[in-house]
């Protein structure tokens, strides 16, 4: 059924067209495919973005004020009168377009064949600042790194590796699995996480993070760029700064002790690290060389 339904959805009324892709991404979820699926449903997300971005140019050049939030309100005609349908359309289906957006994305062929993504990236982030931070999970999704290589060199030991990463959806997952693979393979020191919150990052069974059934974890490291900018764990690995080519994160000591909910931040999303490469000594201090001293870590 599903498929049937992402043939025809670009036929469905601008209104409804968003709810149909709801029921497209559960199907997804349980089973159908998304690779079949995820086209015209991402041709849609497009869609909508952009008709978002005209409904807030309208809003703007009619008197301004804060933008409506379409998960508390419902439009009222004098929102339809001030910027007209199709956008005002776009702008109230947002969310239900980033649900199913995330629901086919959660697929790494569909990430992969993904062409136009820049677009929309560029898209959702222009609507994100419109909105004061919006689409989070559209814009984390769309952002995911598949096949990614990265130099992870460990300064208190001064010793490299290089790993791969496929689908990690924020750097606590990041964190979590490096941890589990460096310090629990005894490559560095450190206190390993427990191999349940390992593999709650990777596939296993488990509570997204913050829900009931998820496993707390302990931060083995402070994450820096090759610049010493701090990497938050807030943040998502496509946020580390490239140095030839190649994304270099650098691994210190704690500076304080933090804990949280291991897991995937999106729970339908298989996580992958893998070590590729313990670097000759060599190699890794050439690699060293290149960083600065990490900066003080302020905030949370």
């Amino acid at each position: 059924m599903a498929p049937r339904l992402a043939e025809f959805l670009p036929e469905v009324p601008l209104g409804p067209r968003a709810v149909v892709a709801v029921v497209i991404g559960a199907a997804v979820e349980r089973g159908a495919d998304p690779v079949v699926c995820a086209p015209t449903v991402l041709a849609g997300v497009g869609e909508a973005l952009a008709g978002a971005e005209e409904f807030a140019a309208r809003w703007a050049a009619t008197g301004g004020g804060d933008l409506p939030d379409p998960e508390r309100t419902d439009p009222e005609d004098a929102v339809f009168d001030r910027v007209g349908q199709p956008a005002t359309e776009a702008w109230w289906t947002l969310p239900q377009w980033e649900m199913a957006a995330v629901a086919v994305l959660n697929h790494k062929p569909v990430r992969v064949a993904l062409a136009d993504r820049t677009a929309l990236i560029d898209a959702a982030e222009r609507v994100g600042d419109a909105t004061g931070g919006g689409l989070k999970y559209l814009r984390y999704m769309l952002a995911v790194l598949d096949d990614e290589p990265l130099v992870v060199l460990h300064r208190g030991t001064g010793t490299g590796y290089r790993v791969r990463i496929s689908g990690l959806g924020d750097n606590f997952q990041l964190h979590t699995l490096l941890a589990g693979e460096l310090v629990g393979g005894g490559h560095v020191p450190g206190d390993a996480p427990e191999a349940a919150a390992v593999a709650a990052c990777r596939s296993g069974a488990s509570g997204a993070p913050g829900t009931e059934g998820a496993l707390d974890t302990t931060g083995s490291f402070d994450l820096a760029a090759a610049d010493g900018t701090r990497v938050w764990n807030e943040g998502i690995p496509a946020d580390i700064p490239a140095v030839e080519g190649v994304r270099v994160l650098v691994l210190d000591p704690p500076s304080y002790a933090r804990a949280w909910s291991a897991g995937r931040l999106f729970s339908h999303m298989p996580g992958e690290l893998v070590l590729e490469a313990v670097l000759p000594a060599e190699e890794a201090a050439g690699w060293l060389a290149r960083t600065a001293p990490a900066l003080s870590a302020r905030g949370a």
